[in-house]
């Protein structure tokens, strides 16, 4: 491969902005300065005026291969993927069939080790029955064991209370829950059946997937954390109540009990189900408005540790479906960044904060081996912003298969110039991809 110099961008690392030569050899991050010399057979990237940052790592992702590749697979959403600045991702198992064995959970390895274009890994699903599977699961390759304390996909929603007293007291590795209490919502469906009929409709959904089903859920596994020791990782954040259960008084390296936001629960809020409707309608629901502006200043300072999207595609007809028919979840790994672009622009955080929960959180909440930040001796993932370029997202620039974003039509300000995954350029801002340079992500758990 051609090794590589980038020149005179402003890097963002570690709190601090400054501007530095990079020089990459090989995969590697060879040699950072503020003037590099001159080296014979590399490329020169010209970078004055850009950002560099290192490349996002999106710590919970949807990309429905094997079995759901009617919507998205594995080659295009990571293609959107690093479209979007995102160079690594960890996908969770409610594909088709789940990933509740060793060799479910293998086969999907074997399939982004051909086709993906960032760095990947995959959570290995844990049911009401296959302990002794998600006991096996090696430490050091896999990101972690995914647990649906909520509804979900085919036979992985774990509700049997002897089941999740034995993982949580015995699983070593990471547990990455979906928390929701299941009767909740059943119990709120079942009111607003009896009450509206037929004629359910989208801005419903936060009140049948209500503020008190989340908090019921994720108390209960930040309970039984507390108890054995576990290693707790609680997904996608969604409302006020919740952050209670999270602190801001101990080092992320330090924290047993760690908790994600996503980009959407940030952005939107019930106020866009009468124009969005069920192009918004994800698990949990995007709540009302003082849910989103509570999840903010949590993220600032530090309750909330990871900025990631729930990345869960389906087809527009799909999503055009009437509301109870209607599937969950929508496309947004490829916009992310433009997504946080858009409140930093708006003076709400900075690039630094930015970076932080993007990338070197992620990378040290899961232990990842070498990534997540800009430094000697790390992979060179790396991603390009050109800051003063707005561009409009529309359906000739979107990557997902499934051809739509909710985001459609905005104006959005910061472009991708160029992405970086392993040391090879693999995306060049104009629609060009280049392939073959993903690898599995690797945990340091010792």
């Amino acid at each position: 491969m051609a090794n590589t110099i980038i020149r005179g961008a402003k890097v963002f690392n570690r709190g601090v902005g400054k501007y530095v030569d990079i020089l990459l050899k090989d995969e590697i991050i060879e040699k950072i300065e503020p003037n590099i010399s001159i080296f014979n057979n590399y490329n020169e990237v010209n970078a004055e005026g850009k950002w560099l940052i290192p490349g996002i790592i999106d710590d919970q992702v949807h990309f429905r291969e094997p079995g759901l590749t009617h919507k998205a697979d594995i080659a295009s959403e990571s293609r959107a993927a690093i479209a979007g600045g995102v160079t690594s991702f960890m996908e969770m198992p409610n594909t088709n069939p789940a990933a509740l064995t060793q060799e479910l959970l293998q086969q999907k390895y074997d399939i982004a080790q051909k086709t993906s274009y960032a760095n990947y890994s995959f959570f290995m699903g844990a049911s009401n029955d296959n302990y002794d599977e998600v006991m096996k699961t090696d430490a050091r390759q896999v990101c972690g064991i995914k647990i649906f304390m909520g509804s979900s996909t085919g036979n992985m929603l774990v509700d049997n209370p002897v089941t999740l007293d034995h993982l949580f007291a015995n699983v070593p590795l990471l547990i990455a829950t979906h928390c929701e209490d299941e009767t909740t919502i059943k119990a709120q469906f079942k009111l607003f059946k009896e009450k509206y009929g037929n004629n359910l409709v989208p801005y419903m959904h936060p009140l049948i997937r209500n503020v008190d089903g989340c908090y019921i859920s994720s108390s209960m596994a930040v309970e039984m954390a507390k108890k054995y020791g576990t290693r707790l990782h609680i997904l996608h954040i969604s409302t006020e109540k919740e952050l209670a259960l999270f602190t801001n008084q101990i080092p992320l390296k330090d924290k047993k009990i760690t908790s994600e936001v996503c980009v959407h629960h940030l952005y939107f809020s019930a106020d866009d189900y009468p124009e969005l409707g069920n192009l918004i309608k994800c698990n949990p629901a995007i709540k009302a408005k003082e849910n989103k502006e509570a999840l903010f200043p949590a993220l600032l300072d530090d309750r909330l540790d990871i900025i990631a999207t729930d990345h869960a595609p389906h087809t527009w007809d799909e999503k055009s479906l009437p509301y109870e028919k209607a599937p969950s979840g929508l496309p947004l790994v490829q916009h992310s960044l433009n997504i946080m672009l858009d409140f930093y622009f708006k003076g709400m955080i900075s690039m630094e904060k930015i970076v932080e929960k993007m990338c070197h959180a992620p990378a040290e909440c899961f232990r990842i081996e070498k990534r997540g930040f800009v430094e000697e001796g790390m992979y060179a993932d790396m991603v390009l912003i050109d800051p003063k370029e707005s561009w409009q997202i529309a359906k000739n620039n979107i990557y997902y298969k499934c051809g739509w974003s909710p985001l459609e039509g905005k104006e959005v300000r910061g472009k991708i110039d160029s992405t970086y995954v392993n040391g090879h350029k693999v995306y060049d801002g104009n629609g060009n991809f280049i392939q073959g340079c993903g690898h599995r992500l690797m945990f340091d758990r010792t």
